[in-house]
């Protein structure tokens, strides 16, 4: 996971502002995304081999924290790739969950982003990653009780209000599970949805990992889950460790192949709820552009598998299933 950057110097904004400006005249695809489109995250080490061979990858998902900086090379290679493909900004140190208000800078910021680069889709995740002046490099979680609903509820109306749309809220990886909590996660972010209005973003690999590490039925969260309110869908790799008591506990790594219990998962889903643009994310340990490359072929592979299906449906049954 990307850390979160220390506050830059109003000058800074003041030199990405102006970088933006100049740059919303290059032609750039539709920012809609195909539900039978698959995508990865990008890294600048794939730039070349993205832009020469980009196989069946529809769009390119970036960590927002990583251009909140005065323009130079990460935004010239974002807007180069924007050029050619849809983007989706995704943050990763709002804090929805965090005890402290929003940061205006850092809404801000985003705000900027969103401005430039015209995002197919907005995520943050249900976690909190500050405490007063300090960033953590976690995703930390959350009691699910009626005070986090208000607190958190009230967090994302704000981001959205900020950015002029809708944002999708993803489902955490765990390791810890509390006491005081009154409701499933899966309620939880149904009725965050009901007050505020955002979409969801469901991670399948968070899913696999946690219902592991705390032993529950990743099908049966899967079958509470609103699908209906699903924007995209996150896939990555997991690694598998040992407890201090000897028992499996896996960590949500990015660092690897996705496992095949979460592809398994992800079909199971596809097949439920019909096609929803699916990133793939890959963020340490990089593997060379066509390996990646084929992550993503496989998600398109279901995807498009799934849209046949569709399409063969009878008519009577195809209006059905899109109510």
């Amino acid at each position: 996971m990307t850390s979160c950057p220390p506050l830059r110097h109003r000058d800074e904004v003041s030199a990405a502002s102006s970088d933006a400006s100049h740059s919303r005249f290059a032609a750039r695809p539709n920012n809609k995304l195909a539900s039978a489109s698959a995508g990865v995250g990008f890294k600048h080490d794939h730039l070349e081999a993205i832009l020469n061979d980009p196989g069946d990858v529809g769009f390119l998902e970036v960590h927002a924290e990583n251009y909140m900086g005065d323009g130079g090379y990460p935004h010239r290679t974002l807007e180069r790739v924007r050029q050619d493909f849809p983007i989706s900004l995704h943050g990763v140190c709002m804090s929805i969950g965090g005890p402290e208000p929003l940061s205006q800078d850092h809404l801000q910021r985003f705000k900027m982003l969103v401005d430039r680069y015209e995002p197919a889709m907005i995520s943050e995740h249900l976690a909190w990653s500050t405490h007063e002046d300090v960033f953590l490099n976690d995703l930390l979680p959350l009691p699910y009780t009626a005070q986090t609903l208000d607190h958190v509820s009230q967090h994302v109306s704000q981001m959205q209000d900020v950015m002029g749309r809708q944002i999708f809220l993803e489902n955490p990886a765990t390791y810890v599970l509390f006491e005081n909590s009154t409701m499933s996660e899966t309620d939880f972010m149904r009725e965050i949805v009901k007050r505020t209005g955002c979409g969801l973003l469901l991670d399948i690999n968070n899913v696999f990992v946690s219902a592991t590490n705390h032993k529950f039925s990743a099908l049966e969260y899967l079958d509470a889950f609103p699908l209906e309110h699903v924007g995209e869908i996150h896939l990555a790799g997991h690694t598998e460790q040992e407890d201090d008591e000897g028992q499996t506990l896996l960590i949500d790594s990015h660092n690897r192949p996705v496992s095949d219990p979460v592809w398994s998962l992800y079909e199971d889903v596809i097949e439920t709820a019909g096609c929803i643009p699916t990133l793939v994310e890959w963020d340490s340990e990089l593997p060379e552009w066509p390996i990646l490359r084929a992550e993503a072929g496989s998600a398109n592979a279901i995807l498009k598998r799934a849209q046949r299906m569709h399409d063969m449906a009878p008519l009577g049954k195809r209006h059905a299933s899109s109510v």
